[in-house]
């Protein structure tokens, strides 16, 4: 059976599944329904855990014998299997295949894993445990979701923040769920039953943005200039190296610059994004960008990448900074600015 996060706990209260897996890219999500999970357990009789740590020595055979072990302590045990980024192989996928032909009745397995790619969900393991088990796929909360996962977790602590409120703590947690959930919970603690303003927020949470690369990339295809000044300036403060920055923006734009190249061919936007190895749900948000860019401006950045790279070993004058800046406000679709003479 596969849930989402927001049904495990009615799930939950129906019964108890003989194998868990839970995966996923957002930690606080993946402990969270983890947690429901060893509650739920424990309010059914199973006092005693094992946690198995997945390396590239873990034994798979293991999970057979601590499932058949008696305990002296427990009748019911819950055995946890940290998968973390391993992957399962032939002998893995046999042992699991084995455990849920044969799951003892008096033991739960949960096995906690990163994001599975494409390859893995269609394997045996992946598939067995889909059909006699739950399967838990924990997707991120997008921007343009934050907002209601905000209200709606303010909710469930008794609290009301009108939009002005959510607006400026999700500016100022930036995509962090953990750092949200720690300000509503200090919130909750400040305000108990409180209807919050913007003016609440300013004076009780702290700035707790997680700024990096990959953060400005998401600004840059959702055309948040002002956001991608932010992250720049906060990179800059932090140490981040120029080269750094100048790497991840110049593959963005010469990944837009081949499939604006494509399209304008005729060539099928699928087969580009196959092409530049664009999965998911980034191929939405590089086509909101290739409809945002012309091909012009893109060979003219490429250029302003060019210089950039120059500035930065010294061979150019001027401030990389202030060219990130330039280059990355472009991209989102503001003032175009010819690159600077060499």
């Amino acid at each position: 059976m596969k849930l989402s996060a927001e049904q495990l706990g009615a799930e939950l209260k129906r019964g108890i599944a003989p194998i868990y897996l839970v995966t996923g890219d957002e930690p606080l999500i993946i402990e969270e329904s983890c947690d429901l999970i060893r509650q739920a357990l424990r309010a059914k009789g199973f006092e005693e855990r094992e946690v198995l740590h997945v390396d590239g020595q873990f034994s798979w055979e293991y999970l057979l014998e601590c499932a058949n072990a008696l305990s002296l302590f427990a009748s019911q045990k819950l055995i946890e299997i940290r998968l973390g980024s391993q992957k399962v192989n032939k002998k893995a996928s046999e042992i699991i295949q084995e455990y849920a032909a044969h799951a003892p009745e008096d033991n739960v397995l949960l096995i906690i894993a990163d994001k599975q790619d494409a390859n893995t969900k269609k394997s045996a393991w992946y598939k067995l445990i889909e059909k006699s088990g739950v399967l838990l796929e924990v997707w991120p909360v997008e921007i343009n979701q934050l907002p209601g996962w905000i209200r709606h977790r303010a909710a469930s602590q008794q609290l009301s923040l009108d939009d002005g409120a959510i607006q400026l703590l999700c500016d100022r947690v930036e995509g962090n769920l953990l750092a949200a959930k720690q300000e509503l919970e200090k919130l909750a603690l400040l305000h108990p039953q409180s209807t919050l303003t913007a003016d609440d927020i300013i004076a009780t949470v702290s700035d707790s943005s997680r700024y990096d690369v990959y953060g400005l990339m998401d600004a840059i295809a959702l055309g948040q200039s002002e956001r991608c000044i932010k992250i720049i300036n906060v990179l800059h403060q932090e140490g981040t190296e120029p080269p750094i920055i100048l790497w991840a923006l110049s593959k963005e734009i010469r990944s837009l610059y081949a499939i604006k190249q494509g399209l304008e061919r005729g060539q099928s936007y699928d087969m580009l994004c196959k092409k530049e190895r664009i999965w998911g749900k980034k191929k939405a948000v590089m086509k909101r960008c290739a409809d945002r860019l012309s091909t012009q401006t893109l060979h003219q950045l490429i250029t302003s990448c060019h210089e950039l790279d120059r500035v930065i070993k010294g061979i150019s004058q001027g401030s990389p900074w202030l060219l990130l800046n330039d280059i990355s406000v472009r991209l989102c679709g503001g003032p175009i600015k010819l690159p600077m003479p060499h």
